[in-house]
């Protein structure tokens, strides 16, 4: 099919993205479009923008953190102490009055 069938192409406009690994992106927008200001470089995956003298650094990468992680964050040891005594004894409770076999 030819541009007789489809009609007019809309009017264009290329964008170029520059991202911090010095990769040229050429994205193509329509005119009454507003490109937006970030674009994410297809070439590694790192975030691009407008302006080629200050591309946006790369995200920083945090390290995965286990539960025990999180909850020593949370949780003093004197407080970790005490929340253990409390569930150790509540066990041995329900296991004296029959509540929990094993």
């Amino acid at each position: 099919m030819g541009e007789a069938e489809r009609g007019e192409a809309a009017p264009r406009q290329n964008v170029s993205y520059f991202c911090s690994q010095e990769h040229r992106t050429l994205i193509t927008f329509a005119v009454e479009a507003d490109p937006p200001a970030e674009w994410d470089c297809p070439r590694c995956g790192l975030p691009a923008s407008l302006d080629s003298d200050n591309p946006p650094p790369p995200p920083k990468i945090e390290p995965y953190k286990t539960h025990l992680a999180y909850v020593k964050e949370r949780r003093s040891d004197a407080e970790a102490e005490s929340i253990l005594d409390e569930a150790i004894k509540t066990l041995r409770e329900k296991r004296k009055s029959g509540e929990i076999i094993f």
